[in-house]
Formats: C-alpha cells, sequence, structure tokens
C-alpha cells in the first residue's frame, strides 16, 4: 500500500485514476450471469444503524445500505471518490472543500445535498447519542465542544453549506487520513427516514436469521453493481453452514465452519487482519489509576503462556505498517519488578490488592482468567473474576466496574490513529479512562505533519507513552476467516480490514480445469 504524503493536484488525479479504473472493472460484468448472493455471518442482534454499529460483520451489512464522501479501494483499503466527484485541500491544509456528484440520490430518489451531509454529521455528533466513532471529527473545528455538551448549539462547528453541491469542512490542524476517516459507515450519508439509503442496496427485510438486500436502481453507479440481491444467513451451526456451502447454496461463509470438510480447500481465507486482541486496565479509579500498580501486575504476567496457541503473537497495539517504526511493547516477566512496584505503590504485605477482571464466557477467556490467577498469587493479589456471555460482554466494558478487561479491535481505516484513538482523552470511543495530557498532544502533533515518515515516528512515539504507562497488554494480532467460493465469485479481495464493499462483488464463469481441452 503505497502511503500518501501530501493532499496535492496529483493525490486528486490518483483518486479519479482509480476510481475510472474501478468503475470500469465492476461494470465488466455478464448480466446473465447475477443472482443473489448468499452470504452465512455470526447472529448477534444487529445494529443497521450506521452511526451506532460497531460489530464487523454489521459494518459488511452497512457498506451495502449507505455510502459517504469516500468508500473503500476492495483492494487497497485506500480512499475511493463515493458521493464526492471532487474534492480540494486549501493551501494550509486545513480547509477540505467537496464537491458533490449531481446524480447522487437517496433511494427514494430525493437528491442528495450537501446540507444532507451536514445534517447526518450533525446527527452522529449529538451529545446525547454518543455515537462510538464520533471523536473521530473532532478534527473538525467546534466538533468536540459541540459533541461534549460544552457548546449547546451546532453553529461554532466548521461544517458549512456553500451550496447544494458544495460543503466546506474547516479544520482545527491539517489532517491528512481525513479522507481515510471518512470511508467508515459512522460517517455515511442518513435519510431523516430509515427505510431511505445512499448506498447501493436498500433493506428489503431484516428478521433475526436473515437480513435481505436488494439493488438499490437510483443510486449514483447503479450500472456497475451487478448483484440484483444480497442474502445474509446468520447462522452459527457449523455443521449446516459446511453443507451449505460444500452444495452451492451458499457462496460465502465469514461465521461458524467446519473448515477441514470444505471440498473447495483453496476458497478458505486465513489471513493476517489490522487488529489487535489485548488485555486492559480500567484507569479511572484508584489503585489502578496508578501507573505503578498497573505496571506490577504485567511484569508478572508470564508472556509466552498468556500468548499460547495466538495465531500471530503481538508486542504492539498497532500491527507493524511500512515505514511505522518499531516500538517497544508490554514487559517481559519479572516478578522481583512487580514486587518492588508494587512496594513503591504502597502495597505489600500489610496492604493487599483485589483486582476484578471480567472476560467473556468462552474456554480461552477462563483459560487466560486461571493464568492471570496464578501469576498474581505470588504478590499475594486477589483475584475475582467473572464471564459474560459476547453480546453482554461488549456492552458492559464501557460502563462495566470491574478493573481488568479483554477486547479485540480491528481497525476502522488503514492507519495507526485508528488504534491510538481509542486512548486519547476525549475519544468516545475510550473505555479505559485513562487520560493523559502528553499522549494527546502527541496525537494533536502527529496529525498536524504531512509527511507521513514523520507523522509514523510521531505516532509511534504516542504508542511507546501508551505502552510504558501500563494501560494494555496486547496478546495478538487478529486474523480473518473467509470461505469464498472464488470460482464463482468476483470482485471480493482479501485485505487487512477484512471489509469487502458489496458493490464491487460479482458471479463469473467458472474456469474450466486445466485438464480439459474444448472441442473445436
Amino acid at each position: 500500500m503505497q502511503n500518501r504524503k501530501t493532499l496535492s493536484f496529483f493525490s486528486v488525479v490518483s483518486f479519479l485514476f482509480y476510481s475510472v479504473c474501478l468503475a470500469a472493472n465492476a461494470a465488466s460484468f455478464d448480466p446473465a450471469l447475477q443472482r443473489e448472493l448468499t452470504i452465512i455471518s455470526s447472529p448477534h442482534a444487529y445494529d443497521l444503524n450506521p452511526h451506532t454499529a460497531t460489530y464487523a460483520d454489521e459494518s459488511q451489512v452497512l457498506t451495502g445500505l449507505y455510502e459517504g464522501l469516500f468508500s473503500y479501494n476492495p483492494y487497497s483499503l485506500e480512499p475511493e471518490l463515493a458521493l464526492v466527484e471532487s474534492f480540494k485541500v486549501s493551501r494550509n491544509k486545513k480547509n477540505w472543500t467537496f464537491t458533490l456528484r449531481k446524480n447522487a440520490h437517496f433511494s427514494n430518489g430525493e437528491v442528495i445535498t450537501a446540507e444532507h451531509v451536514k445534517k447526518s454529521w450533525l446527527a452522529l455528533l449529538e451529545p446525547g447519542l454518543q455515537a462510538p466513532f464520533a471523536s473521530l471529527l473532532d478534527c473538525i473545528a467546534g466538533v468536540a465542544d459541540y459533541r461534549n455538551g460544552k457548546a449547546k448549539k451546532p453553529d461554532a462547528i466548521g461544517i458549512e453549506v456553500k451550496d447544494e453541491r458544495t460543503l466546506v469542512v474547516k479544520l482545527v490542524n491539517p489532517t491528512e487520513h481525513l479522507s481515510r476517516i471518512l470511508c467508515h459507515h459512522a460517517f455515511a450519508v442518513v435519510h431523516p427516514d430509515k427505510n431511505v439509503y445512499s448506498g447501493a442496496f436498500v433493506l428489503e427485510s431484516f428478521s433475526p436469521e436473515t437480513i435481505v438486500l436488494k439493488k438499490n436502481p437510483v443510486y449514483w453507479d447503479s450500472g456497475s453493481v451487478a448483484l440484483p440481491y444480497v442474502r445474509f444467513i446468520l447462522s452459527d451451526n457449523s455443521q449446516s453452514n459446511t453443507f451449505d456451502f460444500n452444495v452451492g447454496n451458499v457462496q460465502w461463509v465469514d461465521g461458524a465452519i467446519e473448515s477441514g470438510k470444505v471440498l473447495l480447500r483453496n476458497s478458505i481465507m486465513l489471513s493476517s487482519q489490522f487488529g489487535t486482541e489485548y488485555l486492559f486496565f480500567k484507569c479511572g479509579k484508584k489503585p489502578y489509576s496508578d501507573e505503578r500498580v498497573r505496571n506490577a501486575l504485567l511484569y508478572a504476567i508470564p508472556n509466552d503462556e498468556i500468548r499460547k496457541n495466538s495465531f500471530i503473537k503481538a508486542n504492539s497495539l498497532v500491527l507493524p505498517l511500512s515505514g511505522y517504526p518499531e516500538v517497544l511493547g508490554a514487559p517481559e516477566l519479572d516478578l522481583d519488578e512487580a514486587a518492588s512496584l508494587l512496594k513503591t505503590a504502597g502495597y505489600g504485605k500489610g496492604r493487599k490488592l483485589t483486582i476484578n477482571i471480567c472476560f467473556s464466557n468462552d474456554d480461552t477467556s477462563k483459560r487466560r482468567a486461571e493464568l492471570l490467577a496464578k501469576a498474581w498469587q505470588p504478590l499475594g493479589i486477589e483475584v475475582n473474576a467473572s464471564f459474560l456471555e459476547v453480546d453482554q460482554y461488549l456492552a458492559s466494558v464501557e460502563k462495566g466496574d470491574a478493573d481488568f478487561y479483554s477486547y479485540s479491535w480491528i481497525g476502522d481505516f488503514a492507519d495507526p490513529l485508528a488504534f491510538l484513538e481509542l486512548f486519547r482523552g476525549s475519544s468516545s470511543l475510550n473505555v479505559t479512562g485513562w487520560k493523559n495530557q502528553k499522549y494527546d498532544a502527541i496525537l494533536s502533533e502527529a496529525s498536524a505533519m504531512s509527511n507521513n515518515e514523520q507523522r509514523f515516528a510521531k505516532l509511534a512515539e504516542a504508542e511507546q507513552l501508551l505502552l510504558d504507562s501500563g494501560v494494555i497488554y496486547p496478546i495478538c494480532h487478529t486474523v480473518s476467516f473467509n470461505v469464498i467460493d472464488n470460482e464463482v465469485i468476483g470482485g471480493w479481495y482479501d485485505n487487512a480490514l477484512n471489509i469487502h464493499p458489496l458493490k464491487y462483488i460479482k458471479f463469473i464463469q467458472p474456469a474450466l480445469p486445466a485438464n480439459i481441452v474444448m472441442a473445436n
């Protein structure tokens, strides 16, 4: 993946070039082959509100229903022009001007205007909503004060409608990665009527078992959209899922399946993902607001054992990217250092510690909890462990009163900030309660840098500070697992975010086996 160092005339030309190439590629499908695409995904209570949805599989559905100013390139994940036909950045790089497409329409035929974009973003920023990704727009002037309730009216927010097709965004500091952020579904354009959509598909039906999308005929790029319908079957029955894939009832499984029984072996896609699983402290109250206490417990964790059976063991939060400096990760096992830190913090023989940990209710998490209790026992630390079902667990992390949790995070755009934003003091994604002014200042300084090498170095400095502060303990980088019948499906590309925009997917003619010769 190329690192864009400047957003200039040449950047805009690149956007246009890639967009034209993708459009040409997408349009090259055989209409006679197109039919309903059937996907099996994991069941849970799906949230199809783009402002509040957080699950990765919800994102997959939302890529079809909604679109924003930019969208993901399905192969490189670089930003693609979506609802905008062009944009320009001012000389000081603090003003972005977007020009919307003339033919951009909602599914009800209504023209999508700059006012719709502004209202969509203001709805996301509404203080009472507490939308998880809202703080990613803090780079825009006035946003942080408004969404935090400091400013009662949105008048001072730097989002200006110049005319029906022109939107101007005024930034606090230069923010080179803004186009990457705006690829995310949270910043898509939404209509006041929840049954009206801005994307390539509309919602045909929605139940706990099935989600069906239908092609949107008035979508601006409908001529390039191959699939008439997309059906998501929500099932965790690995046996029946495997059968349905093997007999051709299903073309793509990103949920439970018996991989050893899949007949098309080259359909199994197991790939490194731009994601990390890590343990973390809630830092808002004593004693775990004390960096010394946090680090003491981390020094007592046996590195190899806690990461046992991990596909890609992690020693950092950010998955290493090209040009991103290496950081010193979680501390090596050192019980003497752990005991010394506890003593310095005022704990020891006469003053014992208790820690409440909360994990999801699965075998791996239970084994992990047992390992931590055993590791911390020599320090005289009492461990109280609780376990919740996955849906309950994820909902409890933000407001739960335990001291120690486990989390898996997949980056929402291909940039280190997709992880580091989680720990900024005022971030809507910060569930740790950790606040560090120096860390926040480093992120702000990095955002103002146009040189990508310098920016990455500054972001690595922020990550090092986070790791040294003992807030998190990286376990492993996540992997994506998909089973996709690539003999009949085209336009689907393996990528680090495991996001596959539905508008590019199409049915293709299967290639003949190599040993078959056609007769004249």
